[in-house]
């Protein structure tokens, strides 16, 4: 199996990325530029863990953003399943599509995981906050999906 892509540190430059949203639009970390960004990395759209994260998100998106924090979700789902989730889940934030797993390969957030009795490769549920400079302020991996939110609210002192 493939070993886990290389875990990225607090005060290092956010790696740049591009990718396509749920409607084919391009969305670029560099359009945030200046502000600070939440990435945040699920395996599967439309999966339990991956469906209490992003409503969760959902739900404090505009503490989140009257904090100054704006919110990105990346899988390697394509944009029509990441459209039909935003939309079945009312998300109000960019879904993006990482099909080659490059960005989450980029920021750490790519490597073996246990799911039950099997051993996987993939995304891994992974949190990167980066600060309006464009350096990592913090970097979570592993992330339980229950209650992340609120522990990165937390973090954050939103």
């Amino acid at each position: 199996m493939a070993s886990n892509s290389t875990p990225l540190v607090p005060g290092q430059p956010a790696p740049s990325f591009s990718l396509k949203d749920s409607t084919g639009a391009t969305v670029s970390l560099s359009d945030y530029s200046g502000q600070n960004v939440i990435v945040y990395f699920y395996p599967k759209a439309a999966t339990p863990g991956c469906t209490t994260e992003a409503c969760d998100f959902r739900d404090n998106l505009n503490s989140l953003q009257a904090s100054g924090y704006s919110v990105l979700g990346i899988s390697p789902d394509a944009p029509e399943e990441i459209a039909a989730f935003a939309s079945n889940e009312s998300l109000n934030f960019p879904l993006l599509s990482d099909p080659e797993n490059e960005v989450a390969i980029a920021y750490g957030a790519y490597g073996e995981k246990t799911i039950g009795e099997k051993t996987l490769v993939g995304t891994l549920r992974s949190t990167a906050v980066i600060n309006a400079d464009g350096t990592v302020r913090q970097i979570e991996y592993g992330v339980d999906a229950q209650g992340h939110v609120a522990r990165l609210r937390d973090s954050l002192g939103v």
